[in-house]
């Protein structure tokens, strides 16, 4: 579908009019769009044209003039838009991101807070569950942090657990990252990550296919994943529960051409189950941030020297008890029979590794290693 570009606020006035009518979806606008051209030349349409495509409910909508609400949202919108640093981008527009418009069904209308141009950056999508054990966020983070060191923009969707450890790890790195949000552009959800997304908004970008003043609809979350892949050269899953919406945008991306990886995890742990079955379905199991890099022909860039570990090394007894754990996660009987120590003194002991980071506490009393 080729669309001549638009210049002036009339004719955005009548995109945005165009995505508000009621009854029209993006599947809607598309076939709208393909037999008319232009917003402006769908409402110059006849009743009888606009029925041939559409039901007559639909047709009627987009012949009747604005009402003194709509108008309100559309100035509203357009005074948003206004603002430094806000953008809407349409189909129309020649700065539209080219991955976008090889999807199926890309967004007719893109809200967008910050800097636009990396939607046309080549990208790695990171996801995965909002329930995240400490050692997948610094998985999401530490991988996020290369990909962005080696130019990869960092693509997520702002909620909590492996998207705002992925966001953050993207924002170190010059490539920077770009949240695909479920709300409208001017609402933060999960409030939680407020200071995030005011952080995402001045160093990298967030971006919105629903109008201003959407609020966090469950079935919005699903229907934005398809940016969120369709934006990204690959997508990554760092963990995810075997009925995850990550396994969503990982099926999407397939089916939209993108590679797409997975970190695997304990056989032990319902949040590796996700991405085990995403690797035997054909996903590309990786171990290390190179693993992606040389897949995605970017080479490392050298990395800023590693934090010291946060595990203190005086303690030996500490050090043993590591050893004894292993990598899967472990209940305190089994500890207890494997280190030898009674179970005050492991008590002791795990809480102090907990609070120095070095193993955390799951569901049902388990523990595992974090380093």
């Amino acid at each position: 579908m080729t669309i001549a570009n638009f210049n002036d606020a009339a004719e955005l006035r009548d995109w945005i009019r165009f995505m508000q009518t009621d009854g029209v979806g993006v599947d809607m606008a598309r076939r709208l769009l393909s037999t008319f051209g232009l917003p402006g030349d769908v409402f110059s349409a006849g009743f009888d044209e606009l029925r041939a495509v559409v039901p007559e409910r639909i047709a009627r909508a987009l012949l009747q003039a604005p009402t003194a609400m709509m108008q309100n949202r559309l100035e509203l919108t357009l005074d948003w838009a206004a603002q430094p640093g806000h953008r809407i981008l349409t189909l129309a527009d020649a700065d539209y991101p080219q991955a976008l418009l090889n999807i199926s069904d890309p967004p007719i209308l893109l809200y967008i807070k910050g800097r636009s141009a990396l939607l046309s950056a080549t990208s790695l999508a990171v996801v995965g569950s909002r329930n995240a054990t400490a050692q997948g966020m610094q998985n999401a983070e530490r991988f996020s942090e290369a990909a962005s060191r080696a130019g990869l923009t960092v693509v997520s969707g702002l909620a909590l657990g492996i998207d705002a450890a992925a966001h953050h790890g993207g924002l170190r790195g010059e490539g920077s990252s770009v949240a695909v949000i479920g709300t409208g552009i001017d609402i933060v959800y999960p409030m939680r990550n407020r200071a995030l997304a005011q952080r995402l908004a001045e160093e990298g970008c967030i971006v919105s296919e629903y109008p201003l003043g959407m609020p966090p609809v469950a079935a919005n979350f699903p229907r934005r994943n398809r940016i969120i892949s369709g934006l990204a050269r690959a997508v990554l899953v760092v963990e995810a529960a075997a009925q995850s919406g990550s396994l969503i945008t990982a099926r999407t991306a397939a089916e939209q051409g993108r590679d797409v990886f997975a970190i695997p995890g304990s056989i032990h742990s319902p949040l590796s189950k996700g991405c085990h079955q995403l690797i035997k379905q054909g996903a590309k199991l990786v171990e290390s941030e190179e693993d992606i890099l040389e897949e995605l022909g970017k080479l490392p860039m050298p990395m800023q020297p590693a934090q010291p570990s946060v595990i203190t090394r005086a303690d030996k007894d500490a050090d043993a008890l590591l050893g004894a754990m292993g990598f899967d996660p472990v209940d305190a009987d089994v500890l207890s029979l494997r280190s030898g120590l009674g179970a005050a003194a492991l008590s002791e002991r795990l809480l102090s590794l907990e609070l120095d980071g070095a193993v955390e506490c799951l569901p049902g009393g388990r523990y595992r290693r974090v380093n």
